[in-house]
């Protein structure tokens, strides 16, 4: 059963179509990840999503039902445009926002406890937002998007502002919620972090879909013409009649061989002139698919 589902939508403002015939479904216990060049559509999918405009045509389903307000409370949302109160206390934002989806005070305070704690900001609950780092205040209202335990998650570009660290425990954290079987979309621009955790995606150019489907599946239609690998010694083999593409990173290759090229031939080549501790086949990233299907039918 889908948790949601776009069943073609079309939104358009004024002369410009936002998205066009749009199609998706998100299952319970799926990541999925909404992805698009600026201006693509994105913003606007979700958007409908959740009620904030309402598509020109075609169907928007929550829960396995027609879209109804009601089914919000079970939805958790974090805009890309953050909506905190500066002056407010974390804790008290915290019961603020818990009590807005339904909770009571009491509820709410322990909840947004637990989830300090859990997110290692328990020792600024009683600060004020504007007193806080960018990092601080993302975790803050990544809990209030949470607080009330919704079925599905939608996160528009919820790891801008984040450190190394603190991206990991966010990451951590919605694979927990994933494995309780919660529905989780998120829209970014950070294709390594999609590529990890995303069951399934939805690639949006000018708002129409241009790729879709299972992360393994569409991986799997690329061919392994990737090289990754670590050398010391000479880079004369970088000239090497297979090689397409090469960017060499002192001492570590990213290679792109030519249609049909021999990976065996070049790693010949490549051993008479250095030693080789790496040397792996690989298939594309998910940034080179985006850029490859993006730059594709990107305007002139």
């Amino acid at each position: 059963m889908p948790i949601v589902e776009l069943i073609q939508v079309t939104k358009a403002y004024e002369s410009k179509v936002a998205v066009s015939q749009l199609s998706l479904a998100i299952e319970a216990g799926q990541m999925f990840g909404l992805l698009g060049p600026n201006g693509a559509g994105k913003t606007s999918s979700i958007r409908m999503m959740i009620g904030i405009t309402i598509p020109d045509s075609g169907e928007v389903r929550l829960f396995d039902r027609p879209f109804d307000r009601h089914a919000l409370a079970r939805v958790g949302y974090l805009p890309e445009e953050r909506g905190l109160y500066k002056k407010m206390k974390v804790i008290d934002q915290m019961v603020f926002f818990g009590q807005l989806r339904g909770l009571t005070a009491e509820e709410a305070r322990s909840r947004g406890i637990r989830w300090a704690e859990k997110l290692m900001i328990a020792e600024s609950l009683e600060k004020k937002t504007e007193e806080l780092s960018k990092g601080m205040q993302q975790k803050i209202q990544f809990i209030c998007s949470l607080i009330h335990d919704p079925g599905l998650v939608i996160m528009d570009e919820p790891f801008s502002g984040l450190d190394p660290v603190n991206a990991t425990l966010l990451e951590d954290t919605l694979l927990e919620l994933k494995a309780q079987g919660r529905a989780i979309l998120f829209s970014t621009h950070r294709m390594d972090q999609v590529e990890k955790l995303c069951d399934s995606i939805c690639l949006v150019n000018k708002g129409e879909a241009v790729l879709s489907g299972r992360m393994r599946e569409i991986k799997g239609r690329y061919e392994r013409n990737r090289i990754l690998m670590q050398f010391e010694g000479r880079e004369d083999f970088l000239k090497s009649a297979e090689i397409a593409e090469a960017k060499n990173y002192s001492g570590h290759v990213e290679i792109k061989l030519k249609p049909h090229g021999d990976a065996q031939k070049l790693l010949h080549e490549a051993a008479q002139m250095a030693t080789i501790y790496r040397f792996e086949m690989v298939e594309p990233s998910l940034e080179e698919i985006f850029i490859e299907t993006v730059g594709g039918r990107a305007d002139a």
